[in-house]
């Protein structure tokens, strides 16, 4: 079973994204070994001075996650057109690392609309020399209508994309 390290860019508890990762986790229980981070409200802010010598233990640890880790996914929301500003501040802690070059990623977007802040966190991690691909990227606008009061997938549609997510994700850490 593949390692998997799980960011969820919400800061809400009971998002539409952590529905997704759990989703995501029901989906992949026997082939995917999930660890999920959701406390992205509790790092500290990103001091550039701080990210190679004195790095608060918090962060040396997320990072050690990504680096064990055989792939890593970023599940989010759009806030304001652009990625959370919890998502952004840790991936700054990763700029002054490798931890993410070459790292298998995949990316889903899920949000009322996303398309800004989806294509936003792909150039980032296309930055960071993050190894993705369009198959492994998915956007899915309107979420909160799509999944339905106990946590599932009401949209056919959607479901079928998730699917086809999970089985390139799964691939591409071949």
């Amino acid at each position: 079973m593949k390692n998997i390290f799980v960011i969820n860019g919400s800061a809400s508890s009971y998002s539409s994204n952590q529905k997704l990762i759990t989703l995501i986790v029901d989906l992949t229980q026997d082939t995917l070994n999930i660890k999920v981070f959701n406390d992205l409200k509790t790092l500290p802010h990103f001091d550039p001075e701080l990210s190679i010598e004195n790095t608060p233990e918090e962060i040396l640890k997320f990072r050690k996650e990504i680096e064990i880790a055989e792939g890593v996914l970023i599940c989010t929301p759009e806030y304001v057109f652009s990625i959370p500003s919890g998502l952004k501040n840790v991936i700054e802690w990763c700029v002054s690392t490798t931890v993410f070059s070459g790292k298998p990623l995949g990316i889903i977007t899920a949000s009322a609309h996303g398309e800004k802040g989806h294509v936003e966190l792909q150039l980032i991690m296309e930055t960071l020399m993050a190894n993705f691909t369009t198959e492994t990227t998915l956007l899915i606008s309107g979420i909160k209508g799509k999944i339905n009061e106990k946590g599932h997938l009401a949209d056919s549609k959607t479901n079928i994309a998730l699917l086809n997510f999970v089985d390139a994700f799964k691939k591409l850490m071949s």
